[in-house]
């Protein structure tokens, strides 16, 4: 039997990135698998960690000063020296960095660990705080693992170059190809009529934390000519996070009551992606861009921020158009012309689902099991 342990700091990325990683460790044999992060499903509108064996509440904090982690470290280390784990699989800057620490003496008897950076903090054009913060500890952390794991191609070849550790690549964290997928017109109005919207609304989704980061309130921005353009315009924002009200008192004060619909954390993503026109991804970094992928497989096109994630998966005319960060007339000019132009629109759409198949779970569960058993 091979024991692993997954661990990162909240439970919830475990839920939402790792289901391809676990299905692909039990379909390989005897396996048991616990979860080590902190318990914050309870904001999350019932996501489960109903695949692991054991899962343990570690009080992980996301912020890298804070003496919490102090604790997260000796509890983990608790039950890292317990349990005596085949495979350590860490992720999340914090996450990667406390376990790492942990399982530094288990390792040299052998225990293999593997970390999944999701995204550095330090790219080309980020700040140079971040170089300065992040680097010297990715570096630093790169001697303590076994196997890095990159999501991105600029992350890979920066790790390749510049750090002592086995270095691999693979495409995201694996998208269900099934679940987000293209349903006939036909499938899609009788969709948009269930879920209480008119066969003439024009829907455009926003996905992702409310958080400064995601730039949800420059595509809110954006709305205000897409409306002047397509009365019937309607911005699908879905997330939660500390940008809440930011964002409803831009929506107010822009008069978009109504043409802006915040939808909080949902389970259900791909009712949404189905029914939409388009989605936009206004991020100023991502390490790839789940949300993009999910819009692609369903058929969307995505009129998203240039960054390393997006610029990735995004090719302009293709499936979707690139704008720079906080260019709001430039967003609102990509979306009008493919809300205006239906044969642009389903030319572009034709693409969009070959164009991220690399990316889909079942693709990436080969990737990962080639990286764990050579196969």
């Amino acid at each position: 039997m091979i024991k692993v342990l997954i661990t990162a700091t909240v439970q919830s990325h475990i839920c939402q990135f790792h289901k391809p990683l676990v299905k692909m460790l039990r379909n390989c044999g005897d396996v048991e698998i616990h979860v080590a992060a902190r318990d914050n499903l309870a904001e999350k509108n019932g996501l489960k960690l109903d695949f692991a064996d054991r899962v343990f509440d570690i009080p992980f904090s996301r912020s890298p000063s804070s003496p919490q982690n102090i604790r997260a470290y000796r509890e983990l280390k608790k039950v890292i020296d317990k349990e005596n784990y085949d495979i350590i699989h860490c992720n999340t800057p914090v996450g990667g960095v406390v376990t790492r620490l942990a399982a530094k003496k288990l390792r040299k008897n052998g225990t293999k660990v593997i970390y999944t950076a999701h995204g550095f903090h330090f790219y080309k054009g980020a700040s140079r705080k971040n170089w300065m913060v992040y680097y010297p500890i990715e570096k630093t952390f790169a001697k303590f693992t076994d196997i890095l794991i990159t999501i991105n191609d600029e992350d890979y070849a920066l790790a390749k170059n510049r750090f002592k550790c086995r270095t691999e690549h693979i495409h995201g964290v694996g998208v269900d190809s099934g679940r987000y997928r293209i349903i006939s017109a036909e499938e899609k109005e009788l969709k948009k009529a269930r879920m209480g919207f008119d066969s003439s609304d024009r829907l455009i989704l926003s996905v992702g934390e409310l958080l400064p980061n995601k730039n949800h309130i420059m595509a809110v921005r954006a709305m205000k000519k897409v409306v002047e353009a397509h009365p019937k315009a309607k911005l699908l924002i879905a997330g939660n996070g500390p940008e809440k009200e930011r964002i409803e008192a831009e929506i107010s004060s822009l008069g978009l009551t109504g043409s802006v619909i915040m939808l909080g954390y949902c389970t259900h993503l791909e009712d949404y992606q189905q029914i939409c026109d388009l989605s936009v991804a206004c991020s100023f970094r991502e390490g790839l861009g789940l949300n993009v992928i999910e819009s692609l497989l369903s058929g969307n096109p995505v009129a998203g921020t240039k960054n390393r994630g997006h610029n990735e998966l995004v090719k302009d005319r293709i499936n979707g158009f690139l704008v720079n960060p906080n260019d709001v007339n430039a967003l609102a000019e990509s979306v009008n012309l493919l809300l205006s132009d239906s044969a642009l629109l389903g030319s572009i759409s034709s693409g969009c689902r070959e164009s991220v198949k690399s990316y889909t779970a079942e693709n990436v569960s080969a990737e990962l099991e080639k990286i764990y058993f050579g196969q």
